[in-house]
């Protein structure tokens, strides 16, 4: 059974149109997107650096307490198990660094933009392409899965081919065990290993 492809959606918790996004991904591809680090609220990340403050933390020893690895792992969990990623603009330091380490896994990744930039930026270049159209990279996406099943059937298609010649190979080996095979030169041999 294929596992479902899944598009890790890159944003800022304070964008309130990440979850209305994610339907629309959901309604328009086959892919699982996963946005449910969006779930804690737009200010999580300042009552965490609150209670934290309370507590007598530093950042640095913020970054190390259970709260924060609990959160990092989470994220990173699932970032490391998706096979796309798209960053909503606009976005902080954090969804670039995700973004970022996502390309550097190998993954495909795209940029989504609201409008054009007032700033142009040109390492948005690490990004596979960018977007100002939902419409568009949806259909980016539909292409994106196309081109991996016909991968995936390509590979299914090597493997069972690595299958048959192991067989065929083993076949050669016992009939020339018994002796039914006469002297061969090695175009023969090879001649005979294809043809079973």
């Amino acid at each position: 059974m294929d596992k479902k492809k899944t598009l890790y959606l890159i944003g800022s918790l304070r964008n309130e149109k990440i979850p209305h996004l994610a339907k629309k991904l959901r309604e328009a591809t086959k892919l699982e997107i996963f946005d449910d680090w969006f779930s804690p609220g737009p200010e999580a990340d300042d009552f965490w650096r609150d209670f934290e403050k309370v507590r007598g933390s530093s950042y640095k020893e913020a970054l190390n307490n259970w709260a924060a690895k609990h959160v990092y792992h989470f994220d990173k969990e699932h970032i490391d198990r998706s096979d796309f990623g798209i960053l909503v603009m606009p976005a902080g330091k954090s969804g670039h660094l995700e973004l970022g380490y996502m390309i550097g896994k190998g993954k495909t990744c795209y940029i989504l933009f609201e409008e054009e930039p007032e700033r142009w930026d040109v390492m948005y270049q690490f990004a596979k392409d960018i977007f100002f159209n939902v419409d568009e990279l949806i259909a980016q996406l539909k292409k994106d899965m196309e081109n991996l099943e016909i991968s995936e059937e390509e590979k299914e298609d090597q493997e069972l081919q690595k299958i048959v010649d192991v067989i065929n190979y083993n076949n050669f080996c016992a009939r020339a065990t018994l002796g039914e095979l006469p002297k061969l030169t090695v175009v023969d041999l090879k001649k005979n290993m294809n043809n079973g």
